[in-house]
């Protein structure tokens, strides 16, 4: 059994084709005042591009650690597969989450599910800051859907878990809280971040994603 399941993940690697660094929707300084230039570009330049790079890297590692049976290192290349692979699936959703002509609240089935869910958007708002704000060390905070249920819900994720794997809610809405997604800008005042970022939230990023969704 454990030799078909190597043998089935050889196989899935093989497959795999190189994962690329997404351009964002939008100009570096397009989201000042509330994220600066030099956040941007590092952010997505620097750490999005190294997840990519180090997700590149590990799947011929662990493809060739199947292929000799070597359990330790297959199990050393998952863990780094799960830090990377987060980090290159959490920032690809939250670059789309923003934009210049973001914020106010959402309306349709999505605002109507927010509504029903946490009784208003204003205590969704609240429960969903207090979360990202309480993320211990680095993390994020999440606005995710139960494809079964198709229930919201809201979810912190250490690290650069990925939501989806980590609770089986599809992401909607996620804030970055590593503190190089703020710190040359808020320092380490968080809340403040927090904060603001609510008036560059793209609702018709959130809303297309809770449609798709609700489609299946």
């Amino acid at each position: 059994m454990l030799q078909n399941s190597l043998r089935a993940l050889s196989r899935s690697c093989s497959r795999r084709s190189l994962y690329t660094l997404p351009e964002l929707p939008y100009s570096y300084d397009a989201l000042e005042p509330v994220v600066n230039r030099e956040i941007m570009e590092i952010h997505h330049t620097k750490h999005h591009n190294t997840y990519v790079t180090n997700l590149n890297n590990v799947v011929p590692k662990l493809e060739a650690a199947v292929e000799a049976k070597d359990i330790s290192t297959v199990m050393a290349c998952q863990r780094d597969m799960v830090f990377n692979a987060g980090g290159h699936i959490n920032h690809s959703i939250f670059w789309g989450n923003l934009s210049p002509n973001g914020g106010g609240v959402p309306d349709g089935a999505l605002g109507d599910a927010i509504s029903s869910t946490f009784s208003s958007f204003d205590k969704f708002k609240a429960e969903f800051s207090a979360a990202a704000i309480g993320v211990q060390g680095s993390g994020w905070a999440w606005l995710g859907v139960d494809p079964n249920t198709k229930r919201l819900g809201i979810a912190k994720c250490a690290n650069q878990d990925p939501l989806l794997a980590t609770t089986g809610l599809v992401p909607l809405l996620g804030f970055d809280v590593w503190e190089h997604a703020y710190y040359l800008q808020y320092k380490n005042v968080r809340p403040e971040y927090v904060g603001k970022i609510w008036d560059i939230v793209n609702w018709g990023d959130v809303a297309e994603r809770y449609q798709a969704v609700l489609g299946k």
